[in-house]
C-alpha cells in the first residue's frame, strides 16, 4: 500500500450545492463541511451518518474550523459574520459581526481561547473567547488585499493574502515576516514540525518554503489553479503535498522530490477543499459537485 490516499471509501452526500469547506476534529473521529447552502454539517465519516446540522448564516459558509477540545466549531461567510457554535447543542454561542466584507478564513489558537478570523476587508481580527466582549482584542492589518488563508500553531500564525504576501507573525515576539511569493495566495498551511509553510497561489504553483528565512525549499506544478480559492495540505507526516485543483483531480507531490505521485479523480468541476486524517492514511476531499469523499 502506498504511504497515501488512493481511492475513495465512502462518499458523503447532504449539501445542495458546492461545498467549500472540509475539516477533520482533533481526533479524526468526525469530521466538519460547510458550502453554499449556507448549512455547515457534522459526520461521522467511518459510518456515513450525519450527525447534526448547523444553520445560521445568512449567506455561503466558506470556512469553518474545530477546537482542540472538539466542543466548538466556527465558522465565517459570505454574510461578514463569525460565528461560534456549542457541537452537542447546535446553538450559536457567540456571533462577531466586526468585519465589513466576507470572512474567508477562522482558525482556533491551540488551548481555543481565542479565534482568529481573516477578511476580503484585510484585516485579521482576533476574538478572545473566554471573554463576554463582542469586540476584537486585536486587529491585524499589514495586509493589503483579501486575507484568504489562516493558520496557526504555537503563538505563530501563517497568513496567505490576495496581495501576493505570506505573512507569518510570531504574537509572543511581536514579530512579522513578509515574503513575497507574487500572484494572489489562497492557502498557506504550517508544517506538522512548525518550520515549513506550504503556500498555493494562483499561478498553479504550490511552494514550500522555510519559515525562519523565507527560503524557496521546492516549487509543485501540474495541477490548475488560477482563478478559485483551492486548499493545499501537507500528509500527517509532512511528506506529500496534496492539492486540489480547478481540473477536479487532486494532485499528491513528494516533497522533497517535487514529482507527482499520484493524480486522483475526484469531482466534477473543482476539488475546492482538502484535509488529511491526524493519524491515518485518510483524507476527506470536497468540491464543486457538492460531494465529500473520504479516502483511504
Amino acid at each position: 500500500m502506498p504511504p497515501y490516499p488512493t481511492k475513495i471509501e465512502s462518499t458523503l452526500k447532504g449539501h445542495k450545492g458546492p461545498i467549500n469547506a472540509v475539516k477533520y476534529n482533533k481526533s479524526g473521529q468526525y469530521c466538519v463541511s460547510a458550502g453554499r447552502d449556507r448549512s455547515i454539517r457534522l459526520w461521522n465519516p467511518t459510518t456515513g451518518l450525519l450527525l447534526q446540522s448547523y444553520n445560521g448564516h445568512g449567506r455561503d459558509v466558506l470556512t469553518v474550523a474545530v477546537s482542540s477540545d472538539n466542543g466548538k466549531i466556527a465558522s465565517g461567510g459570505v454574510d461578514r459574520t463569525v460565528l461560534l457554535w456549542d457541537v452537542s447543542s447546535g446553538e450559536i454561542t457567540r456571533r462577531y459581526t466586526a468585519h465589513w466584507e466576507r470572512v474567508n478564513s477562522v482558525a482556533f489558537n491551540e488551548e481555543s481561547t481565542v479565534l482568529l478570523s481573516g477578511s476580503f476587508d484585510a484585516t485579521i481580527r482576533l476574538w478572545d473567547l473566554r471573554s463576554s466582549n463582542f469586540q476584537p482584542i486585536q486587529v491585524i492589518e499589514d495586509c493589503k488585499d483579501s486575507v484568504m488563508s489562516l493558520d496557526v500553531k504555537g503563538a505563530e500564525i501563517a497568513a496567505g493574502c490576495a496581495d501576493g504576501k505570506l505573512r507569518t507573525y510570531d504574537l509572543r515576539m511581536g514579530e512579522l515576516k513578509e515574503d513575497y511569493i507574487g500572484p494572489a495566495i489562497t492557502s498557506a498551511k504550517l508544517s506538522k514540525d512548525g518550520n515549513c509553510i506550504l503556500v498555493s497561489s494562483l499561478d498553479s504553483t504550490m511552494r514550500l518554503m522555510d519559515k525562519s528565512n523565507g527560503r524557496l525549499l521546492n516549487e509543485f506544478k501540474g495541477h490548475k489553479h488560477n482563478e478559485y480559492k483551492i486548499e493545499s495540505i501537507l500528509s500527517n507526516t509532512d511528506a506529500y503535498a496534496l492539492t486540489g485543483s480547478e481540473d477536479g483531480k487532486i494532485y499528491i507531490y513528494d516533497i522533497l522530490e517535487g514529482n507527482i505521485v499520484s493524480t486522483l479523480d475526484a469531482h466534477e468541476g473543482v476539488a475546492t477543499a482538502l484535509d488529511y486524517h491526524p493519524e491515518n492514511v485518510n483524507m476527506l476531499s470536497a468540491g464543486s459537485d457538492g460531494l465529500i469523499h473520504i479516502w483511504c
